[in-house]
């Protein structure tokens, strides 16, 4: 009698720890929920141990189970990488291009590129998941990311989508014209912030400044907090305080006179956007259609 299978079920496994329940991971394997929960149930018998625990209302990993994907996780990307580059190889690039990006490369980078990648590649087919929050590419199974430079893993191929960053504080003239525009990091005291609360940390983002040369950073106070980036410009655009934004995402708003910029001769520039991915995925027919696409896109050299 022939051993059974390591690999069956494991599909099955990666789909529901990933979309955290069978009908998700049905969804995205194209079967029915009981097909999926059969195939999960006949892995546990197979292992003699639970992975999921499961209740009315969701579907968490085990010990067990979580010792599995940790480990099968990035296995299983690394297989999935190298059959697709294989049966990529001298063809039209295809597959399933899945990228995490934060809110404000959305219609600075994502709009643009996306539309030209499947104009120009149709057989590429592409999930975006927004999330400002730090994510692990290889254990969500994401072939690449978009984030501002000096958030990227240092062991990551990382590509230039857009120049570096200045940084901004922003507030509608009607705020301005109210509170009086600060002229010191330390005026920040005097007014209302919107402040960012980091998704993955929990932490407030404290302002950052330079004078002659020094790191300077502010907390102001304010009572409206953020994790969004996309309400940072929102609030500020309704007058209900100042924002720390980065310039680009605020071009519009500026030249319409919709914001203005306040303290500028104290605020640093930083690296850009950026795409970034496993080294071992560079080679992949798909990712390299975007990469040439972006360029073309966005000219991040100009």
């Amino acid at each position: 009698m022939s051993p059974p299978d390591p690999f069956t079920g494991l599909s099955a496994f990666l789909a529901v720890a990933e979309a955290g329940g069978f009908t998700g991971a049905a969804a995205r394997l194209g079967v029915s929920p009981a097909a999926v929960s059969q195939a999960v149930k006949a892995l546990e018998a197979r292992l003699g141990t639970l992975l999921f625990v499961r209740t009315t209302r969701r579907v968490g990993l085990t010990e067990a189970g979580a010792a599995l994907l940790a480990r099968v996780g990035p296995a299983t990307a690394e297989i999935a990488a190298a059959i697709e580059a294989a049966a990529a190889m001298g063809t039209e690039p295809t597959g399933l291009l899945r990228l995490t990006v934060p809110q404000m490369a959305v219609p600075l980078v994502v709009e643009p590129v996306v539309a030209a990648l499947r104009r120009s590649h149709p057989r590429i087919a592409v999930e975006i998941a927004v999330d400002d929050a730090t994510v692990d590419l290889t254990a969500r199974g994401y072939d690449a990311g978009i984030r501002i430079g000096e958030y990227v893993e240092r062991d990551m191929v990382a590509v230039r989508l857009t120049r570096d960053i200045a940084w901004s504080v922003v507030g509608s003239p009607a705020y301005l014209d109210a509170r009086g525009r600060p002229e010191r990091p330390e005026d920040l005291i005097r007014h209302e912030a919107i402040r960012y609360r980091f998704p993955t940390s929990g932490a407030i983002y404290r302002w950052e400044f330079e004078r002659d040369g020094r790191a300077l950073t502010v907390d102001p106070p304010g009572s409206l907090i953020v994790n969004d980036g996309g309400l940072l410009f929102a609030f500020a655009r309704a007058g209900l305080g100042l924002s720390y934004v980065p310039d680009i995402a605020v071009a519009a708003e500026l030249a319409s006179g919709q914001l203005e910029q306040v303290l500028q001769p104290f605020l640093p520039r930083t690296p850009g956007l950026f795409l970034y991915f496993p080294r071992r995925a560079q080679d992949q027919p798909k990712l390299r259609a975007f990469i040439d696409v972006a360029r073309a896109v966005l000219r991040p050299g100009r």
